[in-house]
């Protein structure tokens, strides 16, 4: 493919996912794009970073795609929004990258975290990914919205040991206007993921003002503990260190200004997820 070979210059491993990414794969035919999707045989990744203790158990490599379809207000890496901002990686390259931590991962009790972006927006490309980790015998698991989990056929599910799941906040049209899209999609796979006893942890950013609404989180806490197969919720404080991409794409960022929580509001949250009978940090 076109492109391609000048994408290979570019390192996979970035120090963090907050690196400025962007017009990675801006030279690649539109033909060529949609075939790769179609097929998974390439995907467009941020980066990779290593030694994450936050995205799942032990330590982890996380795999950062770009491409998502929903407009978070707090979004921190809206770099990751357009696909093509990605670097456009051969499956058989992602797959030889993801080898070289496999004996580090056992060590560490850690896997590897699918996120993005969107990871399910790349869905064929993360399906071989899945399973070439499978095959290496590594702990996987995917950090997603759920809008896109019907793409997933139940054989594809039994490759992930693990879904984090973001829930945003509560009632379709809250939803709406943080998102830009309805949630029940994200409520109906994490339902079908119940049904078939996949692990889930919840994942909630809390931003003052935005998010903290005490009914709300009682909404997302009384949804959760009802599906009965979710192990553990991470209440995860809203920060301003995306800010800057916002501000270097020229997009309007609605949040400048909004302070992190306070340790109170991050404990008022975790209780009322306790109260639930949750385990929640």
């Amino acid at each position: 493919m076109s492109g391609q070979g000048a994408a290979q210059t570019v390192p996979l491993e970035a120090a963090s996912p907050f690196d400025m990414r962007v017009h990675l794969g801006d030279d690649l035919p539109e033909t060529d794009v949609r075939s790769a999707l179609a097929s998974g045989d390439m995907g467009f990744l941020h980066s990779f970073t290593t030694g994450s203790a936050v995205d799942g158990p032990g330590v982890r490599v996380v795999a950062w795609t770009t491409g998502c379809m929903w407009r978070c207000q707090y979004c921190h890496n809206p770099d990751t929004w357009t696909l093509r901002n990605g670097i456009p990686v051969a499956v058989s390259r992602a797959i030889e990258q993801l080898g070289k931590y496999r004996h580090g991962l056992k060590r560490m009790a850690g896997g590897v975290t699918f996120s993005g972006g969107e990871p399910l927006l790349q869905d064929r490309f993360i399906v071989k990914l899945l399973a070439a980790a499978k095959a290496m015998d590594i702990h996987t698991t995917i950090e997603t919205n759920g809008f896109l989990g019907e793409r997933l056929s139940d054989a594809e599910l039994q490759d992930i040991d693990l879904v984090m799941l973001g829930i945003k906040t509560w009632g379709d049209e809250k939803h709406r206007s943080l998102t830009g899209r309805e949630i029940e999609p994200t409520l109906a796979f994490a339902r079908r993921l119940a049904d078939r006893g996949k692990p889930i942890w919840v994942r909630f950013v809390l931003v003052p003002g935005l998010t903290d609404d005490a009914d709300d989180i009682d909404g997302i806490a009384g949804f959760a503990a009802g599906l009965g197969n979710v192990q553990r919720v991470d209440v995860l404080p809203f920060h301003q260190m995306g800010q800057y991409k916002w501000e270097r794409l020229k997009l309007r960022y609605a949040l400048a200004g909004v302070p992190a929580p306070s340790p109170e509001q991050i404990t008022r949250a975790v209780e009322i997820f306790r109260g639930r009978g949750l385990n929640a940090y």
